[in-house]
């Protein structure tokens, strides 16, 4: 599938959401390499408060770079990002999350001898300082969410299903009460039906104001959340807009939802 490369395409927001307000995550102009391998060839993406953006391209397009690239675990060779009015490349990962960035990684990657319980109070590690006597309200409302957490609170992480696992995932980022959720392939490996329940619960994040950084191969479920999207090929963004007009693309549709 060939696209044209939008190099100008986000320095202006397409959902109309900016409305003035600077973006809470800005990526400009991004270069990683791996070695003497190239792969992110100048991206350009911006996340406003409140708006869920989502990520698309298949297999070696470059999201999970740009996700490690986000959190610090990459650096850029070039460019620079930007998180809530602070540059955050090449800081620590700890330093970034610690700002009210907070990651939902592929595999999930529970503590499998924890509990449930234990699991999510980990997501609020950066709070225990900050404000401890609100994290069992947070969790509280957290629970509220994931009724099927609450029921299991007690059960150990290694033994959850895929499904109920990535529910832990999400709810214990949201313990950190964060400002922006990374969220790295949340449909990966999961039944479909499994894989509708995790973006109706996306879907009501979403609703809570939450801004919300998705990364997906699942086109179709990424964009029925999101307000804006990119799509990333070759290491390049070489399309964007809103999330409405990409689900309608008939380039989307013939590279990533299965039609004509």
């Amino acid at each position: 599938m060939e696209m044209t490369v939008q190099k100008s395409a986000t320095r202006k927001p397409l959902n109309g959401g900016g409305n003035g307000r600077e973006p809470l995550l800005r990526l400009e102009n991004i270069e990683t390499f791996y070695g003497p391998i190239q792969i992110l060839k100048g991206i350009d993406i911006e996340v406003y408060p409140q708006e869920v953006v989502s990520l698309l391209g298949g297999n070696a397009s470059g999201k999970t770079t740009t996700m490690k690239t986000i959190l610090g675990l990459v650096k850029p060779s070039e460019g620079r990002i930007t998180f809530d009015g602070q540059r955050i490349d090449g800081r620590k990962s700890g330093d970034i999350i610690s700002l009210g960035l907070s990651p939902v990684p592929e595999a999930r990657r529970l503590f499998a001898s924890m509990t449930i319980r234990e699991n999510l109070l980990m997501g609020a590690y950066t709070r225990r300082k900050r404000d401890p006597d609100q994290i069992e309200q947070t969790l509280e409302e957290v629970l509220e969410i994931f009724p099927r957490l609450k029921e299991r609170i007690h059960q150990f992480g290694g033994t959850l299903s895929g499904g109920e696992q990535q529910m832990v995932a999400v709810a214990r980022a949201l313990m950190a009460r964060p400002k922006l959720i990374l969220m790295d392939e949340p449909s990966m490996g999961l039944a479909p039906a499994l894989v509708e329940r995790v973006y109706e619960v996306i879907a009501s994040i979403k609703k809570k104001n939450t801004a919300m950084f998705i990364v997906e191969q699942n086109a179709n479920m990424a964009l029925s959340v999101a307000d804006r999207g990119y799509v990333l090929q070759n290491g390049r963004i070489v399309l964007t807009d809103k999330a409405s007009k990409l689900i309608r693309s008939e380039k989307i549709r013939s590279a990533y939802l299965g039609h004509g």
